[in-house]
């Protein structure tokens, strides 16, 4: 990539805000980034923020991309790659960790770097570990520079579905039965990890999920009916996450309800639904992302219903110290009681997600939506807060 077609720093002088897209990333959920930053990329007020798209390829390098979020799509069932965006195979990006500066340098072999101005905020629209889980956010404390969603400690109790839930229960929250098998143990004694496992089974019945505690997007997920599934089960959220969970299953409605912060304090959304797949055993990653699977907004609950998810959606944004946004998942089970199985402080933002979705049906529309999370972390400082 020649240096004049580089993007160029804004003069300093009554600039417009500059918002760095940063998406990709070195998950499992890498391709749902790069959609999400399609969608947020072309939500933006180009009138309101200058835009700098930042990709993170799959081994970790900051790369430029063309702003051209059609590029950024699921098409024909091909997921997307920052790899396929990068201008260039060897140049990459780099932050500045002085907090006085916030500059985006680039830099690229045997040429001398460049410098492309300033960052105001960062959108980091990235999903599970290396960006999601706390990574990322101190990065950007080390750097001073201002970002969309919840800090350090938030975004890592979020993404480890073990901590998570022992923060939720220590605030009341009532969650499902779990058991957690962590590297140590399982790599000690394989046997003794697998009976803890039936022994769950045996106080809960069958079938159990089996999951990576770190991971997201339902990726790595498996259901088991019986103990004969257990060890391809484990083999496949280790593949993800050396850490799995195992949990019992609920039965009872999939309810989601979305958090957004405000000038005066969190607010909740209406709530939606998860209906049964008919042609999936439950919401794995091809029903949301392939299949295209959609959500009942608002969701059909009695007004005292909807009134209890919203404030257990807003508790859990509290208990955990969110900021920003969250999607609080939900299971309302048959004896009327809502259990929370999950917050995800990033959440699916595609057009298709159910985070907008329900900011939708709450007379928030996508854009207004990109630009309150945006006005909000302008108005946040970095550090201790």
């Amino acid at each position: 990539m020649s240096s004049e077609n580089l993007p160029q720093p804004p003069e300093q002088q009554g600039r417009k805000p500059r918002v760095a897209v940063v998406f990709g990333g070195r998950s499992s959920e890498h391709a749902i980034s790069v959609v999400t930053a399609g969608a947020v990329l072309r939500s933006i007020d180009r009138c309101k923020y200058e835009v700098l798209p930042i990709g993170i390829t799959t081994d970790g390098r900051w790369a430029l991309t063309a702003d051209e979020p059609e590029r950024m799509a699921i098409a024909d069932r091909q997921l997307p790659s920052v790899e396929e965006l990068a201008d260039s195979e060897d140049g990459s990006v780099v932050l500045s960790v002085d907090p006085a500066s916030r500059q985006v340098v680039y830099t690229e072999p045997g040429a001398v770097p460049k410098a492309l101005g300033e960052v105001d905020v960062v959108f980091p629209v990235l999903h599970g570990p290396y960006g999601e889980d706390g990574t990322l956010q101190g990065l950007l404390e080390l750097s001073g520079i201002p970002y969309v969603g919840s800090g350090v400690l938030a975004s890592a109790v979020g993404q480890d579905k073990d901590y998570m839930k022992r923060v939720f229960t220590s605030f009341g929250l009532r969650v499902g039965p779990y058991v957690t098998i962590r590297p140590r143990e399982w790599e000690a004694d394989q046997a003794a990890a697998k009976g803890r496992i039936l022994d769950f089974a045996a106080e809960h019945g069958w079938p159990l999920f089996i999951k990576p505690a770190r991971a997201g997007s339902s990726i790595g997920i498996t259901k088991v009916d019986e103990p004969s599934g257990l060890d391809a089960a484990i083999r496949e959220a280790r593949r993800h996450d050396p850490k799995f969970i195992v949990e019992a299953l609920l039965r009872g409605r999939e309810i989601e309800c979305g958090v957004l912060e405000f000038e005066d304090g969190p607010r909740a959304s209406a709530p939606a639904e998860i209906p049964p797949v008919s042609s999936h055993d439950f919401y794995d990653f091809e029903a949301k992302y392939i299949d295209s699977a959609s959500g009942i907004v608002p969701a059909p609950l009695t007004p005292e219903q909807t009134a209890e998810v919203q404030r257990l959606a807003i508790e859990a944004f509290e208990a955990a110290s969110c900021e920003g946004l969250v999607r609080a998942d939900f299971f309302l089970t048959e004896d009327g009681e809502f259990v929370i199985n999950e917050i995800n402080t990033m959440p699916g933002f595609t057009p298709i997600s159910m985070y907008p979705l329900m900011w939708q049906e709450s007379g928030i529309g996508y854009q207004e939506l990109v630009d309150r999370l945006l006005q909000a972390a302008l108005r946040r400082s970095t550090g201790l807060r």
